[in-house]
């Protein structure tokens, strides 16, 4: 695993920007309820005066009030039905207000979350993962050495299977298909020859040159085709042995 401590602390540093974010933001509840307190106290006083007008208008009709008395109440009726109007609009412009504050300060928080996200993503990178279950045949880097993005740190291949390249001439190419079975064999270091089976899994569709390392039985063949064997590696088989094989008839 590559050492990710750095990004590690640079996630938590943003992660706890996006927590910032949330005590910044404004709490409308406290001035909204002192308004509406103020609200509800006008319309008690309103109810009064609405109670008070109405008495007034029986008195009138008992010729024991004046109309000046009446256009009086109706005076004060007319500004605590404005003073309503004013403190309701108060309520409604202090939620707008603390709504549209609270929004420009959580809307930083999106650019956050995509920061933080491509932060844990580069810090996933740090874990090594393979993409093939294998054996590591070759090391370009150490522990505890400097590396960077895409360089390769070691060459791995999986070694269950091996694959033989070999090579077949043209009257050779109509006796071979994918998929069929072979005999492969190879050297086992006492003059002999160790035996297995392969399957073919891949055939060229074009001819080339003899290759100067091979040497084929028919000596005037110039041309030959390539083909891939895969074999059951028992763990005898190693990379860049020779092997012969030997077409079932």
């Amino acid at each position: 695993m590559v050492d990710a401590t750095n990004l590690s602390l640079q996630e938590q540093q943003v992660e706890a920007s996006i927590n910032a974010l949330n005590q910044k933001t404004a709490d409308v509840t406290p001035q909204v309820q002192l308004l509406r307190n103020q609200l509800a106290v006008q319309q008690s006083q309103l109810n009064n005066l609405t109670h008070e007008r109405a008495r007034i208008e029986n008195l009138i009709k008992a010729d024991a009030a004046t109309g000046k008395q009446l256009d009086d109440i109706n005076a004060q009726i007319d500004v605590a039905v404005r003073n309503m109007a004013v403190t309701t609009q108060q309520i409604n412009v202090q939620q707008s207000n603390i709504a549209t504050q609270n929004r420009s300060i959580l809307s930083e928080a999106e650019p956050l979350r995509k920061r933080a996200a491509q932060i844990k993503d580069q810090a996933g990178r740090a874990n090594i993962l393979n993409p093939v279950q294998g054996t590591i045949i070759t090391k370009y880097a150490m522990e505890g050495e400097i590396t960077s993005p895409g360089k390769a740190l070691y060459k791995i291949a999986d070694l269950r299977t091996m694959t033989l390249r070999a090579y077949i001439t043209g009257s050779q190419l109509s006796q071979v298909k994918l998929g069929q079975t072979v005999k492969v064999f190879t050297d086992d270091g006492k003059n002999k020859y160790r035996e297995t089976t392969g399957t073919i899994s891949w055939i060229s569709d074009k001819a080339e040159f003899t290759p100067k390392t091979i040497q084929t039985k028919e000596e005037r063949a110039n041309l030959v085709y390539a083909i891939k064997v895969r074999v059951k590696n028992d763990g005898l088989l190693k990379i860049g042995m020779y092997g012969e094989i030997v077409l079932s008839r």
